[in-house]
């Protein structure tokens, strides 16, 4: 297959984007490729978008995203050939709650490095659910009770999202994204997506988050677990507020 342009990933700079029209550039086998999309692809513990696409001859559903330069969509049907005009859109009750899941597991690691000075080991997240580990040994007595309420006032504060692009060199020189790990972003990768949760938290970041933390919903720590001497895991829910 002939070099592919890499995609014009339209949710890097609007999350909120739920339709969008574009032209099919590579085709392999049921994949498409785009020239722009604004279906998320899996990475970074963030699932993919799924939706339809839609164009003259018909209209497939996209079962899966992936790829970083080149965005591939999985189509549940027969793919048009490279050179058609879709019309992409996005399943967007799954897209706000990945959304909301996202913002708030920000949230949930300003407000844990703020109060304890821990930084997160891990994570993933579904709809509505996630889990994240953190560098506690043991956790904090009362932990679960207290970051819960601590994350909840943050959402209730309503706090406004900003996202913003920086040369690396400048993202590399910002103390407040040292702990985020900017420097294990490959080399090649000269401008960093900067998700700034204002007053909270601000993380090196390729996911879609809400524009404020006022539409998370209610967060609540559902269970604790300890994988390790200094590492316990949180598992997360999200409910309607």
């Amino acid at each position: 297959m002939a070099d592919v342009k890499p995609t014009d990933r339209i949710f890097l700079r609007d999350a909120q984007c739920r339709a969008f029209t574009a032209t099919v550039v590579a085709v392999d086998g049921d994949r498409v490729a785009l020239d722009a999309t604004a279906f998320y692809a899996t990475s970074g513990g963030q699932p993919h978008d799924t939706g339809t696409l839609s164009f003259a001859s018909g209209e497939a559903a996209v079962t899966d995203v992936r790829g970083h330069d080149v965005v591939w969509h999985t189509l549940d049907g027969e793919a048009p050939p490279a050179g058609t005009p879709v019309r992409g859109e996005l399943d967007w009750e799954r897209r706000l709650a990945l959304m909301r899941t996202h913002t708030a597991l920000h949230i949930l690691c300003g407000v844990i490095y703020n109060t304890w000075g821990v930084s997160v080991t891990g994570g993933n997240m579904a709809p509505l659910s996630a889990r994240m580990d953190f560098e506690f040994d043991p956790l904090p007595e009362g932990f679960a009770k207290q970051v819960t309420e601590l994350v909840n006032a943050e959402i209730a504060a309503d706090r406004p999202i900003e996202i913003s692009f920086l040369p690396r060199a400048e993202a590399l020189a910002d103390e407040d994204l040292i702990r985020t790990k900017v420097n294990l972003i490959p080399e090649s990768v000269q401008e960093i997506r900067v998700v700034d949760i204002v007053g909270l938290d601000k993380q090196a970041d390729g996911g879609t988050h809400l524009r404020s933390t006022g539409g998370v919903g209610r967060f609540e720590v559902v269970k604790t677990e300890s994988k390790g001497k200094a590492n316990k895991r949180l598992r997360i829910a999200l409910h309607d507020a």
